[in-house]
């Protein structure tokens, strides 16, 4: 299948002066391919942005998306632009986030330690198509800068930092914005729900996402989430107040058997009332298998 058509519901959302999210996904009917794959399962069915932050000739990629020809897209759409020299950086390792490096090969790629440690030890099975199955990421662009904890950058005249965090995976980086208090969140946060893939790191999750919520931002602008609200500015802090109870309600539900039986719906029916989140049905298999994933993790406790 050639570049034009598997990117072919790649749009361009412009959330504020110098931000760009390249969004694609939840489109009904649409698949990147005929098979099952995680580009669809994963990402596509629940929508996808990644970002740039730019400024003259300048441009940082947060994350790389779910191929090769939607980074592609992506150079080709800020070189029309204008802009000359690219800096990647990762928000983790998950395959929908580093998938299309092969096409910023030429760049520096920034990530945190953990993430390249993960990248590593699944290099080959990720080259391999194994690795939470097909498509494979071949070859995986490793990154070639890492740091701890923070990192500061300047994009211009501007302030950037990148903050890692453990939520939702172990090797979370986040882009904050002081001058506009625009928070990227990578996976961090989600909306209608975060993926839980770590559930005995909740504990750790509920703290770093208080780290979040003390930045007090104005904007926040997930990887996964509604694109409309993204196109008008982003979500407000609320949405990190939203994961928090979710979370809890989760970790409740393993003493609390009828709260497993509810549907994903009836589960954050608060949350949506209170304009934190909105419902889109795709997240109720993911809800589905966040509770299977708690329970197990408590099993034999």
């Amino acid at each position: 299948m050639d570049d034009a058509k598997l990117t072919r519901h790649l749009r361009i959302l412009e959330p504020a002066d110098g931000i760009l999210a390249f969004y694609d996904g939840r489109i009904a009917g649409h698949r990147f391919a005929a098979e099952d794959n995680w580009v669809d399962d994963g990402a596509l069915s629940l929508g996808i942005a990644s970002y740039a932050l730019v400024e003259g000739d300048a441009a940082l990629v947060y994350d790389t998306h779910v191929s090769v020809p939607h980074a592609r897209a992506i150079r080709a759409a800020l070189e029309a632009r204008g802009v000359r020299k690219f800096t990647v950086i990762l928000s983790h390792w998950h395959l929908d986030h580093i998938a299309g490096t092969e096409a910023f090969a030429d760049c520096a790629v920034i990530a945190n330690s953990r993430t390249a440690a993960h990248m590593t030890r699944c290099k080959a099975a990720i080259e391999a198509g194994t690795h939470h199955g097909p498509p494979a990421i071949a070859p995986l662009i490793m990154p070639t800068q890492l740091f701890d904890g923070k990192l500061g950058l300047r994009l211009g005249g501007r302030e950037v930092q990148l903050i890692e965090a453990n939520i939702h995976s172990d090797d979370a980086t986040v882009i904050w914005l002081p001058d506009t208090r625009t928070l990227l969140a990578g996976d961090t946060l989600e909306d209608t729900v975060t993926y839980v893939g770590e559930p005995e790191n909740f504990g750790r999750h509920l703290v770093d996402l208080e780290r979040l919520a003390a930045l007090d931002p104005a904007f926040i602008l997930p990887n996964h989430g509604d694109p409309d609200i993204i196109a008008a500015g982003g979500y407000a802090k609320s949405l990190i107040g939203a994961t928090e109870d979710y979370i809890r309600k989760l970790q409740r539900a393993v003493d609390e058997p009828d709260l497993r039986e509810l549907s994903l719906r009836e589960f954050v029916a608060p949350l949506v009332e209170n304009g934190s989140v909105r419902y889109f049905e795709p997240y109720e298999a993911v809800h589905r298998g966040n509770v299977a994933a708690v329970l197990a993790a408590h099993a034999g406790k």
